[in-house]
């Protein structure tokens, strides 16, 4: 479908990383430097959100245990030592991040327009934090927790087409991540998705109709 001529009746976000700035990388960087040297570091954290990823493809579980499983199985792969309390404070920072310095210029001009919509891997007590760091009006927030499944499973974004009694062909899904929004938005048929290039995942065409650099450019996209 051309998004040159689609008006999607909602616009779905990721929140984490797309939206608000994901701060996984410097807190790991920041607690592993007295265990790894500086160049292990980038590979360390890469790791560890491959085994974040893993973490929520089963059944749900409190996120807080997503991040302290995946850390210890990351500091298993290495060969260091795996404190809890530094899994602890990354979870209890989670709702301290703010937006990426994009995101309420480009949200503000959209959301008296069109219903936005987050669609977040959160915990119910924590998520309303961050979107009100987010700079805009949104329609609907709704969590893991809620659906009961983390993206990228069907079923998180089922749950979601449900609460707001409309199915994904009418819908745009905008994510900075393909392996856990864009290829489930993809396989589910969304009118349309935007890829925005955050800088960690690579670009493909394929699971993707418009890339954006960041969220200024959206307006653009839906014709505003």
């Amino acid at each position: 479908m051309s998004t040159a001529v689609f008006t999607p009746k909602f616009i779905s976000f990721d929140c984490y990383g797309t939206l608000t700035r994901f701060r996984m990388t410097e807190m790991a960087t920041q607690f592993y430097a007295d265990r790894l040297p500086a160049e292990a570091l980038p590979r360390f954290c890469k790791d560890w959100s491959a085994y974040r990823l893993d973490e929520v493809l089963g059944a749900w579980k409190p996120y807080r245990e997503v991040i302290a499983n995946s850390l210890e199985r990351t500091s298993k792969k290495w060969g260091v030592e795996f404190r809890e309390e530094e899994a602890s404070a990354v979870y209890e920072a989670v709702p301290t991040w703010g937006p990426h310095e994009d995101v309420p210029g480009g949200l503000s001009k959209i959301c008296d327009k069109i219903p936005l919509v987050i669609l977040s891997n959160a915990m119910n007590s924590q998520i309303m934090s961050n979107v009100g760091m987010l700079g805009a009006t949104f329609h609907r927030v709704y969590t893991a927790e809620s659906a009961q499944a983390y993206k990228p499973r069907m079923q998180a974004f089922e749950y979601m087409f449900d609460q707001l009694g409309m199915g994904p062909e009418v819908g745009m899904h905008v994510s900075s991540s393909f392996r856990y929004d864009q290829n489930t938005a993809t396989d589910l048929g969304f009118g349309c998705r935007v890829f925005v290039g955050r800088g960690h995942e690579p670009s493909n065409a394929n699971y993707r109709d418009v890339e954006i650099p960041h969220i200024g450019a959206l307006p653009a996209v839906v014709g505003l």
